[in-house]
């Protein structure tokens, strides 16, 4: 049994507040080319909705449970195995249990953390802007790092890759902010990939092209599973 709380779904998902500028640049653009040749009109108002819809932000329930590791982002797992962590996490030298999971320009692009706990360090590292679908992008692009430390002293890492399309990386949360299960950390715009940084040992629940949905699907757990799991919605 899975105690929760829960909400009817919304039509329309809530567009996040940092994707309304682009959406009013989309719509002034096709108003000024509109006004230009009647045209654009029909081709510049699915492109506005094609922005506000890449902007959304629906809500997600999260089990309330700090040792479930639940995903960060909405897409497809691409990658599970061990992985040495980027040296600014310091996490060590030694590989650990990663996955890897990959959002395309038509997932939701805001990204919750992969637990509670406290940040302990948010690290921004320049780099390129390959397909971030490559297993070499996770080394070689710009990404954002976060290093969580949970209220039972696990440390999980979370990296925000920048992709081919992607060029900004927009962290909501600061060093030494407490987060909440499911809490949101960031958006990365059109197009990237989230790689998760599991404690040794850590065993992973999903596969290689598996969906996972951000706040929900569960990546793996720390330790004894409760017989009953408590959620909120976020």
């Amino acid at each position: 049994m899975i105690a929760a709380e829960t909400r009817l779904p919304k039509l329309v998902p809530p567009v996040h507040r940092e994707g309304w500028k682009f959406v009013a640049a989309f719509l002034a653009a096709t108003l000024l080319l509109s006004w230009l040749s009647p045209f654009f009109l029909w081709p510049g108002l699915a492109l506005t909705l094609w922005c506000a819809w890449f902007f959304r932000d629906p809500s997600r329930v999260t089990p309330d449970d700090p040792r479930l590791v639940v995903s960060p982002a909405d897409g497809r797992v691409i990658a599970v195995g061990p992985r040495r962590p980027p040296p600014e996490l310091g996490l060590g030298d030694e590989p650990l249990p990663c996955v890897g999971i990959f959002m395309n320009v038509f997932d939701v692009h805001v990204n919750r953390t992969p637990v509670p706990g406290r940040v302990l360090a948010r690290v921004y590292r320049p780099g390129k802007f390959l397909n971030a679908s490559f297993d070499k992008a996770s080394d070689e692009n710009e990404r954002l790092g976060w290093l969580i430390e949970t209220p039972r002293g696990e440390r999980v890492g979370l990296v925000q890759i920048a992709g081919l399309v992607a060029r900004r990386i927009v962290p909501f949360a600061e060093p030494g902010a407490v987060l909440g299960p499911g809490d949101r950390v960031g958006l990365i715009r059109f197009g990237s990939r989230c790689d998760v940084y599991l404690p040794s040992g850590t065993t992973p629940l999903v596969l290689p092209g598996q969906r996972a949905i951000a706040g929900e699907t569960i990546l793996a757990e720390l330790g004894e599973l409760r017989a009953v799991r408590r959620g909120r919605v976020t």
